[in-house]
């Protein structure tokens, strides 16, 4: 089974992907720890991640959201 590691950049409602694949969890779970780590701290508006399974199941899955309050 491959692990595939999707982030996800939203600015102005167009959004923006990078894929990476992974033959285990354990390495797909540290690259999406990091994508994690850099989107915390982002200035981009919504900053996401997900896991899924090269058999489309979702694994894991986290987004921050850095929309300006008005």
């Amino acid at each position: 089974m491959t692990y595939i590691v999707i982030e996800l950049q939203t600015t102005n409602g167009a959004t923006s992907y990078l894929v990476t694949t992974h033959a285990t969890r354990q390495e797909a779970e540290s690259k999406y720890h990091l994508v994690l780590s850099a989107a915390a701290v982002s200035n981009v508006p919504l900053h996401a991640a997900t896991i899924i399974t090269s058999d489309g199941f979702q694994v894991m899955h986290q987004a921050y959201s850095h929309e300006a309050v008005e």
